[in-house]
């Protein structure tokens, strides 16, 4: 049976696009897991499933599990509060059962304070992103990287993007790929006005 596909990371790509004045977009909401849209040089969203939560971005075979999917190195446990709480311990934190949530809002805190052991676990989801915009180049036609989400919140989130973009400079030049972080209005009000543009089918 044949079905469309628009979820809320299309729109959220799709607004981006129109933020940005630009075409192909690959968008990335970094929250309680990973969404990701597409926009294509065209301007249109495309029928895929986008669901780069679970598509692999560590290959290892002793990569973390995905404990919803049951599969390995899923971009949920590198590009989500999942991946705040996962390398927490490695950088010093003892949060023990607390909640996910609560875990990013103890980081965002730390590093609010200047706490080195967050910039840590900032600096290594900046050299995942850095590597995964390199793999996700090779399925994606893309210009712009749209991020966003709770994760790159504050200075954390600087971090994560500056980071990226020194990787990708020193590891792959022959890309050309533009990070954005969408402005206030973008934020607010940007998936409200992608959505209300989509034609009726």
């Amino acid at each position: 049976m044949p079905f469309e596909v628009v979820n809320d990371g299309e729109v959220t790509a799709l607004a981006g696009s129109m933020g940005l004045n630009a075409n192909s977009v690959l968008g990335v909401a970094m929250g309680t897991s990973e969404a990701a849209g597409y926009v294509d040089r065209q301007g249109h969203i495309m029928p895929w499933l986008n669901e780069l939560a679970f598509a692999p971005v560590d290959y290892r075979d002793d990569a973390p599990l995905d404990s919803w999917s049951g599969d390995h190195g899923c971009g949920a446990l590198y590009f989500s509060q999942q991946a705040v709480a996962r390398l927490a311990p490695a950088a010093g934190f003892d949060f023990g059962d607390m909640p996910f949530p609560e875990q990013l809002v103890e980081v965002q805190n730390a590093m609010k304070l200047g706490d080195q052991r967050a910039r840590q676990i900032y600096e290594t989801i900046g050299i995942y992103l850095g590597y995964s915009i390199a793999h996700y180049a090779t399925f994606y036609d893309m210009e712009n990287l749209l991020i966003l989400g709770r994760v790159t919140s504050g200075e954390g989130g600087e971090i994560i993007i500056n980071v990226a973009e020194k990787v990708m400079a020193e590891e792959f030049s022959e890309f050309t790929i533009k990070l954005v972080v969408p402005d206030e209005k973008t934020k607010r009000h940007g998936q409200a006005v992608a959505a209300a543009s989509l034609p009726i089918c």
